[in-house]
C-alpha cells in the first residue's frame, strides 16, 4: 500500500477554474460573433467584461496545472516534499515524548515528524473542512499505516481552539495552515498553539508570514522573548532554504516564514 497525500492544490479549485475557461471562452466568442455590424469586434462593455474574466480565468488554470505538479509528492523534486522534510528536520522531541501538528490535512507532516523521532508519539489535529473535502482522518490513519508511522494519532479539532490543555506536548508544528483561516487573528493562533506546549519544549511553525497575514512579526517574536521563550528566530525559507526566490514567487509563496525557539 502506498501513501496518498493528495495535492495542496484541491482538485475542485483545478476542475473550476479550467470549467470556467472553456465556458467564458465561448460566451466571449459568441459575444464577438454577435456584436452589431460594421465591426463584429466591438470593444462593448459585455465583451471587456467577457475578456478580461476569461483571462483572469485562464491564468488560475494554468497556474492550478503547473502548482499542482510542483505539490506533487510524485514529482522528483517536488517542492512540496522540500517544504515538509525541511519543516519537520526543525522538531524536536525528547525520548518518550509528543508532538502536536497543527492542521494536518492528509498526515504529510506528522508522518515525516514521526519518522524521524520514532521513539517519540505524534498528534495530528484537524477540522478536515469542505475546503479540501478529500483530505480526512481515514485518510491520514491509511497513509501512517502504508508509512509504518505507528506512533502516529490523529484528532478532529479546531486550530482557533484546541482540545487539549496547556502544558501537554513536548513539540508543536504545523505547515501552511493559519494563513488559511479566514477571519482569525493570526498571532492569536500562534498563542493557542503555543499555549499547548510544555516548558522547554519547541516549536517549528512554518506558514505565509507576511505582514498582510499576520501583522508585524518581529514584534511577535520580541513578544515571546518577552515571556521568557527562548532561542525565537524568524527564518525566511525562500532564497534556497526550502525553495527558490522564483518558486516563491512563481507558486504564490511571498512571505514563506519559519518560525521556530524553545518555550
Amino acid at each position: 500500500m502506498k501513501a496518498d497525500y493528495r495535492n495542496w492544490v484541491p482538485a475542485g479549485m483545478k476542475r473550476g477554474f479550467f470549467a470556467a475557461t472553456i465556458i467564458l471562452a465561448v460566451l466571449l466568442l459568441f459575444a464577438v460573433a454577435t456584436s452589431p455590424l460594421p465591426s463584429p469586434t466591438a470593444n462593448t462593455v459585455v465583451d471587456i467584461i467577457l475578456l478580461v474574466a476569461f483571462i483572469v480565468c485562464a491564468w488560475f488554470s494554468h497556474w492550478c496545472a503547473i502548482a499542482s505538479r510542483a505539490f506533487s509528492w510524485d514529482t522528483e523534486d517536488s517542492l512540496a516534499k522540500r517544504i515538509v522534510e525541511g519543516t519537520a528536520s526543525h522538531v524536536s522531541i525528547p525520548e518518550g515524548g509528543t508532538c502536536l501538528d497543527v492542521g494536518c490535512g492528509s498526515d504529510v507532516l506528522a508522518i515525516a515528524v514521526a519518522k524521524r523521532n520514532p521513539q517519540a508519539k505524534v498528534v495530528g489535529v484537524d477540522r478536515w473542512g469542505k475546503e479540501y473535502a478529500s483530505f480526512s482522518k481515514k485518510l491520514c490513519e491509511r497513509n501512517a499505516e502504508a508509512e509504518g508511522a505507528t506512533n502516529a494519532t490523529f484528532l478532529q479539532g479546531d486550530a482557533r481552539k484546541l482540545p487539549f490543555p496547556d502544558k501537554t506536548f513536548d513539540a508543536v508544528t504545523s505547515n501552511y495552515v493559519y494563513h488559511n483561516i479566514a477571519g482569525a487573528d493570526k498571532q492569536q493562533l500562534l498563542l493557542e498553539t503555543l499555549r499547548t506546549l510544555k516548558p522547554g519544549g519547541t516549536f517549528a511553525i512554518h506558514d505565509l508570514m507576511s505582514k498582510h497575514h499576520y501583522g508585524d512579526m518581529e514584534a511577535f517574536a520580541q513578544k515571546l522573548r518577552d515571556r521568557g521563550y527562548r532561542e525565537v528566530q524568524l527564518i525566511p525559507t525562500a532564497g534556497g532554504k526550502f525553495m527558490s526566490d522564483a518558486e516563491e514567487r512563481r507558486y504564490l509563496l511571498q512571505g514563506s516564514t519559519l518560525l521556530v525557539g524553545r518555550k
